[in-house]
């Protein structure tokens, strides 16, 4: 039925100001009960200009109801947040520094370039090398490391390191070793050099042409395959002592030696890098000459892996990039090596100084008819075999 409205009259019980019409109340959850005249609550308020907002209480004197507790932080939650975020952070470090620090390595020796190469054994062998190069060096540096004035770069020192599923071992080459050069390509060249059965000191092959000829040289003349090559100058090896704070090293016997610049007391003590320069360098002043130059070198390069194969200093950036800028800038590899081959080689050299290893020079028998150092030939073979095998090593020096 339509309900008529007249017009012009005052509002109708029911209805509220101006002709509007109340609206329903909703009291019993369906819009019928507790109704008014005609249908409508005349108790209904709308709520219109009261200042309630959506999501106020409906209790209390202003409209807001009591506020429950707040819940209690999820600290579970938080600490695995946190956790996730530093594990996340710590990959992504570890990562970039990966391949920063593996861009920074000069890979500059090219071991295709030798011929006539011996088997690989079982194992890793890394033939070490010191080198006399003074590039990049100004004259105050030569003149405080003591390095001279020589154009080029020779070998001050020259050790084969072999890794394998047992104990390191570390062998060191006197660069007086008496060798014969082999048939070799030069590296720059290429030319094909026939060996005419030429015997001269080893370090000689790094001076005719390069790491390459080295290489071949030590091959020939033990048998025994060369995986890697791993070069350091005199500048790069103070460099490296220095970041890590210097490298302590308990030296057996009083040292004077003015030509490498050596001048230290027996016992226990810290060198930095250019007291360590001078003692790996010198030889004068030693009553075995280059053999105890060359056991001198291997304590002192294994003390150093040591210190730098450290939670102190790899787990420590303000520690580790230092060392890994002033020692990668410097260093001087092969083609095919990387970071982790790198890492390996420093591990093993670690082990060596804490004992789980074995140091030694070449077996000598005396010296040749030139005057240089001759290696014992049956303990070499023997040597060579047991490497080759990854065998423990049971050959001594003496």
């Amino acid at each position: 039925m339509m309900r008529q409205v007249r017009r012009g009259q005052g509002a109708q019980p029911g209805q509220g100001y101006g002709g509007v019409p109340r609206q329903p109340s909703y009291v019993d959850g369906q819009g019928h009960g507790g109704h008014g005249a005609g249908g409508y609550d005349d108790g209904y308020d709308s709520g219109y200009n009261t200042g309630q907002v959506y999501g106020g209480g409906g209790g209390g004197h202003d409209g807001a109801g009591p506020r429950g507790p707040r819940p209690a932080p999820n600290w579970r939650r938080r600490i695995k947040v946190t956790a996730i975020t530093l594990v996340t952070l710590l990959v992504v470090t570890s990562v970039a520094t990966y391949f920063w620090a593996d861009s920074k390595l000069n890979r500059e020796v090219d071991l295709s370039k030798v011929i006539d190469r011996p088997e690989a054994g079982e194992g890793t062998n890394y033939l070490i090398v010191g080198s006399d190069s003074r590039e990049g060096m100004t004259d105050e540096q030569k003149k405080n490391l003591h390095t001279g004035s020589a154009e080029g770069k020779r070998t001050d020192s020259m050790m084969i390191l072999h890794t394998g599923s047992g104990s390191p071992t570390l062998i060191s080459l006197p660069r007086d070793s008496n060798i014969t050069i082999p048939s070799y390509k030069g590296s720059d060249s290429g030319k094909l050099y026939q060996g005419t059965g030429r015997q001269t000191k080893l370090n000689a092959a790094y001076a005719e042409d390069g790491p390459e000829l080295l290489v071949r040289t030590v091959e020939a003349n033990t048998g025994l395959h060369i995986d890697h090559y791993v070069e350091i100058g005199f500048a790069g090896f103070a460099n490296i002592v220095d970041s890590v704070g210097g490298v302590e090293i308990d030296i057996p016997r009083d040292i004077k030696d003015k030509k490498s610049g050596a001048d230290f007391k027996k016992g226990k003590q810290t060198l930095n890098g250019e007291e360590s320069l001078a003692f790996v360098r010198t030889r004068y002043a030693l009553p075995g000459s280059d053999l105890d130059r060359t056991k001198n070198q291997q304590k002192f390069l294994s003390a150093l892996a040591n210190q730098v194969a450290t939670p102190g200093t790899v787990l420590n950036p303000f520690k580790l990039y230092p060392t890994m800028g002033a020692g990668l800038d410097s260093l001087i590899v092969d083609e095919d090596m990387g970071l982790w081959d790198l890492a390996s080689m420093f591990w093993a050299m670690k082990g060596v100084s804490g004992g789980d290893g074995t140091s030694m020079n070449m077996p000598i028998s005396g010296n040749s008819a030139n005057g240089n150092l001759q290696w014992d030939t049956a303990k070499v073979k023997k040597l060579v075999e047991e490497l080759k095998n990854d065998e423990t090593v049971t050959v001594s020096a003496k």
